[in-house]
């Protein structure tokens, strides 16, 4: 008698696990008439704070030109904005329960996070180097045997760099950090000899560091990875939707000034310019855009 009962509660329980908005972005948006997007605290130029509650960025600008097309899709102008902070240990949750609609910032694309979510159309390429003190003298990862290195928890650079570690025998002492900013203040305080990250983020912190003359980028990048919105998995009309503004302004040229304005201009709050052309990888993928993610 009681065995049809457990099941029914099993079956019911399974059900609840499974919201309703998980496979229609749009819809929730247009039954809550709100929608909500991810930023970094410290992702620099990618997504960060300029003051109080203030998300800037490149993502973020690319997050406000989806929200210009969900209003014209959806023909509502008054839609709210919701803007949530978020870690590199939390944002796949985040997304994955609803609490964020769309990811904008440095999350790399790769089959991995693919099974948990979709991505959008890559919209730069990085890899992992190294953040030191000028005055370490520190110049490559060999030169980093025994030392400390600060790595941000929940990236893929932490198995990237760990890999390399064991292939190596560096005998790196690897400190997980909560956020970019905070293993950036480990290596200028010296509590860490150096930062292993994406390049284009630690070219970013330096830009906007107190001291950036007391800083350097260096090491040789250990692999290359495409950084790409994240979207609800098994939702194709949204993800298209992204991806039409993303290759639209790829295709105008509008994706060329976003990024002249972030990587190759002054920028807040220092207005210290990061000074990265564009890679050659990014170019092609603006002439042919693909969403195809790192192994």
């Amino acid at each position: 008698m009681k065995r049809p009962v457990l099941l029914a509660a099993a079956a019911l329980a399974c059900t609840v696990t499974l919201p309703a908005y998980a496979a229609d972005t749009l819809g929730t948006v247009a039954a809550n008439n709100k929608i909500t997007f991810a930023y970094r605290d410290s992702s620099v130029p990618f997504s960060y704070l300029a003051g109080a509650d203030k998300p800037i960025g490149f993502g973020v600008d690319i997050s406000n030109a989806v929200l210009a097309a969900v209003k014209k899709e959806l023909g509502k102008n008054d839609i709210q904005v919701g803007w949530q902070s978020v870690t590199s240990a939390n944002r796949i949750p985040l997304l994955v329960n609803g609490t964020i609609d769309l990811e904008c910032g440095s999350t790399t694309n790769n089959s991995a996070r693919g099974k948990e979510v979709s991505f959008a159309t890559n919209y730069f390429y990085t890899g992992t180097r190294l953040m030191v003190r000028k005055s370490s003298g520190i110049q490559n990862w060999a030169e980093l045997k025994g030392k400390k290195v600060a790595i941000t928890t929940g990236t893929t650079n932490m198995q990237v760099v760990r890999r390399y570690n064991d292939e190596k025998n560096l005998n790196l002492e690897i400190i997980g950090t909560k956020d970019h900013a905070d293993a950036a203040m480990l290596v200028e305080t010296g509590r860490a000899d150096a930062f292993a990250m994406d390049d284009i983020l630690l070219f970013g912190l330096k830009a906007n560091a107190k001291d950036p003359a007391a800083l350097d980028v260096v090491g040789e990048s250990l692999q290359v990875e495409p950084y790409a919105c994240m979207v609800r998995k098994d939702d194709p009309k949204f993800k298209a939707l992204v991806d039409g503004v993303i290759n639209g302004m790829m295709k105008t040229g509008e994706f060329t000034k976003l990024y002249n304005k972030w990587f190759m201009e002054p920028i807040p709050p220092r207005n210290q310019a990061i000074g990265l052309p564009m890679s050659q990888e990014l170019q092609d993928n603006i002439k042919a855009p693909s969403d195809k993610p790192a192994t």
